[in-house]
């Protein structure tokens, strides 16, 4: 078994200029989203592509359509390539969630895995499920490149586990991936490359 997946944060949501936790709310792509979804849409009609996969959450299925249109591809969804809950802070900063809880606020912020936000998922199992997703979309799509649209946090998890970086590093060694940015994956077996991270899609 050998694919490549080529991995794709979703377009900019209303929340991103406060920079506030989306998480599995339902939030809608701005207009500069729809832009850049519109951009994604160009790279992949001029790249090799044999199919797309999405997470279930509205904005990246919105993401990924220009891209399907310019392909003639009907994408498939997946409900394990969602974004993490973030329980109390979906909707909020954390700046406002450290105004209020700041100690809480310091442990996430020392280690996000060992001290989630409360109520929010469990980082290692959606590290898990997101693994699992990808590792089946790879099995299914023997030989080929497969456009993957999620979400930021739940695929710095997955690279962190797939690389063998602790997951508790996530945000410091992934801070952020940007939006419809492309980072490449080589999945074969049980081995796992990156060979390009946060690639401008323009």
């Amino acid at each position: 078994m050998s694919a490549t997946l080529l991995l794709a944060r979703h377009g900019q949501t209303v929340w991103h200029a406060e920079n506030r936790y989306a998480g599995v709310s339902e939030v809608a792509l701005t207009s500069e989203g729809q832009d850049q979804a519109r951009r994604l849409g160009r790279w992949a009609a001029r790249t090799p592509l044999d199919a797309i996969w999405t997470s279930t959450v509205s904005r990246a299925i919105a993401t990924a359509e220009p891209a399907a249109t310019a392909l003639n591809l009907v994408p498939k969804r997946e409900r394990d390539l969602r974004e993490c809950d973030f329980g109390v802070v979906e909707g909020r900063t954390l700046a406002e969630f450290a105004a209020e809880n700041p100690e809480e606020a310091a442990a996430f912020t020392r280690d996000p895995v060992a001290h989630p936000f409360p109520g929010a998922e469990d980082p290692r199992a959606a590290a898990a499920r997101g693994v699992a997703a990808l590792r089946r979309i790879a099995r299914e799509h023997d030989g080929e490149r497969v456009l993957v649209v999620a979400h930021n946090t739940l695929l710095r998890l997955v690279l962190c586990e797939l690389l063998s970086i602790p997951l508790g590093n996530y945000r410091r060694t992934f801070p952020v991936l940007r939006n419809t940015a492309v980072s490449e994956l080589r999945m074969k077996e049980g081995e796992c490359a990156l060979l390009s991270l946060n690639v401008p899609c323009a």
